[in-house]
């Protein structure tokens, strides 16, 4: 075994701990990295807190990148000295979903969640948050959890393909189809909110605008793509159709995952216009339509589960836009951070402050 320093969720509710855990060698099928980097997304703040349910004490991050220290028996596609972005929903290729393309619904994807993976100390043993346990200086995962980083992507930076980028660029080309000369609202100018805006910038969107409680992220926002900015309140729907003809954006892209949010997303869509949900809600967050209204306005409305993205197959395309220019990594980096500095990124992320913290180990 190794001794690695590691983000630590005792329990439910209850502060990260940072400490030192004992990390197997891999075993069959599992591969050993040693994190580069990891970003801090609202995701592992859900997991915290209890919106999500994982089993506990876990080693919580999800969003990383590092390079293969260690490779078990069996692994063939990568080897020691190779840089990785780590997946935390595999697809297992053989339920249902898989088998019709849907393969960001595997039914298997956390089935990996339940594993021992490290214990601490004094022997308690640890679960991966979600899959991998990125908020470490090394985990060791399946093998189907590794990707090699494309050429060109500094290793650190690949770590937001992990989630981040993968979601808000799937969000807008996967599950809103935007085209070319299309309006899009996007709700929440976090990590996965400037994706999705880099993204529509990509598609030739216009006009691009981006929704926020914070006045100060209007720069963030515009350097990604936004043409415009509007701080949230209660006349947001108002606001975005005056900057669409008045007819309201073709696309919104919620990133929040709230009730408030979501409704309002929806207001601001045009008749026939789509609504995609990206953000994680709690199941408090009850959202209302009436029959009439559904009728009327024609819209859709749907979720998006990690972008709608085939990793595999979006990683590339990912990549020659980061290498052509077109996708800015570091642009979506507001906070580099150790690991001791991640309970401040969850407090940043409740205030509604800057876009995607990141871990450089």
């Amino acid at each position: 075994m190794v001794v690695v320093r590691a983000a630590v969720l005792p329990s439910v509710g209850s502060p990260l701990e940072i400490t030192g855990i004992h990390l197997p060698e891999p075993g069959p099928g599992q591969v050993r990295v040693r994190l580069a980097a990891a970003g801090v997304c609202h995701s592992d703040l859900s997991l915290s807190d209890g919106t999500m349910r994982v089993p506990v004490p876990a080693v919580l991050g999800h969003e990383g990148a590092g390079t293969v220290v260690a490779v078990g028996e069996g692994v063939t596609h990568v080897a020691p000295g190779d840089g990785v972005v780590l997946n935390w929903a595999p697809s297992c290729g053989s339920c249902h979903h898989c088998g019709i393309g849907e393969v960001w619904l595997c039914t298997e994807a956390l089935s990996g969640t339940g594993r021992v993976h490290a214990v601490t100390e004094d022997g308690t043993e640890l679960h991966p948050g979600l899959n991998v346990g990125a908020f470490a200086e090394e985990t060791v995962v399946a093998a189907a959890c590794v990707l090699p980083v494309p050429e060109g992507v500094p290793l650190a930076d690949a770590a937001l393909l992990g989630c981040a980028v993968l979601t808000g660029y799937g969000a807008v080309h996967h599950a809103a189809r935007v085209r070319r000369g299309e309006s899009v609202a996007v709700f929440g100018v976090g990590g996965v909110g400037l994706s999705a805006l880099q993204a529509a910038r990509i598609a030739g969107a216009g006009p691009i605008v981006a929704v926020d409680v914070s006045p100060e992220k209007e720069a963030l926002a515009r350097a990604a793509g936004a043409t415009d900015f509007v701080v949230a309140s209660a006349t947001t729907a108002r606001e975005i159709r005056a900057l669409t003809g008045g007819r309201g954006a073709d696309a919104a892209v919620e990133c929040v995952g709230r009730a408030v949010t979501i409704r309002t997303a929806w207001d601001s869509t045009r008749r026939g216009g789509r609504t995609t949900v990206v953000g994680i809600g709690g199941k408090d967050q009850q959202v209302s339509f009436h029959a009439l209204e559904i009728f009327h306005w024609g819209r859709s409305l749907t979720g998006c589960v990690y972008g709608n993205a085939d990793p595999a197959a979006d990683l590339p395309v990912l990549a020659e836009h980061v290498r052509a220019g077109r996708l800015d990594l570091s642009a979506l980096v507001t906070d580099r951070i150790a690991l001791d500095g991640i309970p401040a990124a969850f407090d940043n992320m409740l205030a509604g402050k800057g876009g995607r913290a990141l871990v450089v180990f």
